[in-house]
């Protein structure tokens, strides 16, 4: 079946909308994140990055941190190699303050706040979404920062399409993977499995003897995607991701030997699951009404483990959620989107936890008016949760057309997100007497088409947190800091004949408005370029990434200087069905860091790789 183009995907009916949704995923011009539903990117008031499946196999990402260091206004500060614990700052807010789905499922880990975006791997991935700003008023706690939304592979047409990959590299490195996909009619799904692992770097430098060894990284993933229509009218389906594996990591802080209580070194790891699953109910009971149903459950797992003693520190969070959502078509003008969540966390750890257990409720509400010279959305959300009580979040944008190649966007977005169980209730190291995170952003965007080969985005933004949650010298949490962060965004798009060109540019200035110091691991100024360019069957490219100085603390008193970084990688389409691959990350092996240690009372550096090779070949026969 021949793919939809954008224009005729938005001009659909409804209840087709649901059946055309594996189309809409490969389509770089469609975002679904921002509203729930397929939509324009240039109708939603939400500065966003889309990579699409054709985009990650032409830039083949390491992994989906790698795919995101590419968005201006995105800046990751892993602690080590493939696998380590990452930082992940949107516009200069922390981890934590960033919602993260796979197929519309939360998938954070309720104790700590981190989602496990670095144990998902790239090859079980049809499309990555971003959102810049907050998005509280539809999707609640969390959002201050923005969305990243993962979707799962999908099918790619009828009849039977299976797939194999195998690539070898740098540092031991194999990967496995193979799918089937298909459809048939009224029913289409999506099989796949992959194998990962790497003998990894030492991450640290300076340290316990035992932790001078390289930290290796396993994962095995799966993941299963299936719809059926039923009618013209309905259509049910559901998606499955799991991931799991063993990630070595370094503990430079060292442990006690439990008889003498001496210092000794460590050999950690940590067994990680992660799995989402979801099913939804999409149906339109009338011309102007399409209502969907969503009702899943999602799994975070973590058992961190020491070959030097019998410690083990347990936390699996688990999540059920449901969401239902429906869109009415008004007028020609007018739009309603009217919804309701629930969703509920529970904690099963080896630490006690004062309280194990929590839900929310909300209900929310989005107006559109689509006109000939301006469009206006306004959105509420009204979140009912059983710690903190109620909850309002407001949203609001105007969107002027200048002309029939430029837009300016007025919009403003209110965030909060909800403490963490470790925030909470983390034995000796918590504060049950938080407060929620709040936040208020004000921004303007210019979207320009300069030419049919020149697409241009600028964002100029202010966000102010207010009851930020900081940790003092005696590791215990609490409501004190405020912080600003101004900031300005560009991303460019060129088209020259068989080159095409990515940009993207940010600088910010991430402040903690009592101590006057910058937030910390943030990178005042970061530029990501790509360029490819594609001659019959062959093509190739070239990442450039640099990134400025930032402090590792809060205090600005250990610095973490900036880097530069050049990939280059190439492909050869050898038949129709056979791919050939080759990257080379780090060309110049330069030696960098994002985060650091204190080891002896010194701070060191968290140790990056080096100059990586990489080969792969894909196979797609055609049955």
């Amino acid at each position: 079946m021949k793919n939809p183009t954008l224009a005729t995907l938005l001009c659909l009916p409804l209840p087709l909308l649901a059946s055309e949704r594996d189309e809409a995923l490969k389509l770089p011009d469609v975002l679904i994140s921002a509203s729930r539903q397929v939509e324009s990117r240039t109708a939603t008031s939400a500065a966003n990055t889309v990579f699409t499946r054709t985009d990650i196999d032409r830039l083949q990402p390491s992994s989906v941190m790698d795919l995101l260091s590419r968005v201006p206004g995105v800046q990751v500060a892993p602690t080590g190699g493939r696998g380590s614990l990452p930082g992940l700052f949107i516009r200069g807010t922390k981890t934590a303050q960033t919602l993260v789905l796979v197929d519309g499922v939360r998938i954070a880990n309720a104790t700590s706040g981190d989602s496990g975006l670095q144990f998902l791997n790239v090859d079980q991935i049809e499309r990555v979404e971003v959102l810049r700003g907050s998005r509280s008023a539809v999707y609640g706690s969390d959002a201050i920062g923005g969305v990243i939304q993962v979707f799962t592979r999908r099918s790619v047409g009828d009849g039977l399409h299976p797939r194999v990959r195998l690539a070898a590299g740098s540092r031991k490195t194999f990967q496995r993977s193979l799918g089937v996909s298909g459809a048939d009619g009224s029913t289409r799904f999506n099989l796949g499995a992959s194998l990962d692992e790497t003998a990894g770097i030492d991450s640290t430098g300076p340290s316990f003897g035992s932790d001078a060894d390289h930290d290796a990284y396993r994962n095995k993933s799966l993941n299963f995607s299936l719809s059926q229509t039923l009618g013209e009218r309905v259509e049910v389906g559901m998606n499955l991701l799991h991931s799991q594996g063993r990630s070595q990591y370094d503990n430079p802080f060292g442990g006690f030997d439990p008889v003498t209580y001496e210092s000794v070194g460590q050999q950690p790891y940590t067994d990680f699951s992660i799995a989402s699953l979801g099913s939804y109910l999409d149906a339109q009971p009338n011309d102007n009404w399409h209502t969907r149903l969503e009702v899943a459950h999602s799994e975070n797992r973590d058992d961190k483990r020491d070959t030097l003693s019998s410690e083990r520190f347990v936390f699996n969070t688990y999540r059920d959620q449901m969401t239902w959502q429906n869109d009415l078509a008004l007028n020609d003008q007018h739009s309603l989107l009217a919804g309701a969540d629930w969703y509920q966390d529970r904690v099963h750890a080896s630490t006690d936890f004062e309280k194990d257990s929590r839900w929310n409720r909300a209900v929310f509400l989005q107006h559109r008016y689509q006109g000939p010279l301006f469009s206006t959305e306004v959105g509420v959300r009204q979140d009912r949760n059983e710690q903190f009580g109620t909850h309002t979040t407001w949203s609001g944008s105007v969107t002027v057309a200048l002309d029939d190649r430029n837009d300016v966007v007025l919009s403003y977005s209110e965030g909060f997100r909800a403490p963490t169980f470790n925030d909470l209730y983390y034995p000796q190291f918590s504060n049950p007497d938080l407060d929620p995170e709040h936040s208020r952003t004000h921004e303007v965007q210019w979207r320009s088409q300069l030419s049919s080969d020149t697409r241009l985005e600028a964002s100029l933004y202010r966000t102010d947190l207010r009851d930020a949650i900081v940790f003092g010298q005696d590791a215990i949490p609490r409501n004190v800091a405020s912080a600003r962060v101004d900031g300005v965004e560009l991303a460019l798009a060129q088209q020259w004949g068989d080159w095409s060109s990515q940009l993207g540019l940010a600088m910010i200035d991430p402040r903690d408005r009592d101590s006057g110091h910058t937030l910390a691991r943030r990178a005042r100024r970061t530029l990501s370029l790509d360029l490819d360019r594609r001659v019959g069957p062959f093509g190739v490219g070239a990442s450039v990434q640099a990134v400025s100085s930032s402090y590792d603390d809060e205090g600005n008193r250990s610095r973490l200087g900036g880097y530069g970084l050049l990939g280059l990688r190439g492909s050869w389409a050898a038949t129709e069905a056979l791919t050939v691959e080759a990257k080379l990350d780090n060309l110049f092996d330069r030696g960098y860091s994002r985060a650091l240690y204190s080891y002896e009372g010194n701070p060191h550096a968290y140790r990056e790789e080096g100059r990586t090779l990489l080969f792969s070949v894909t196979w797609t026969p055609a049955l």
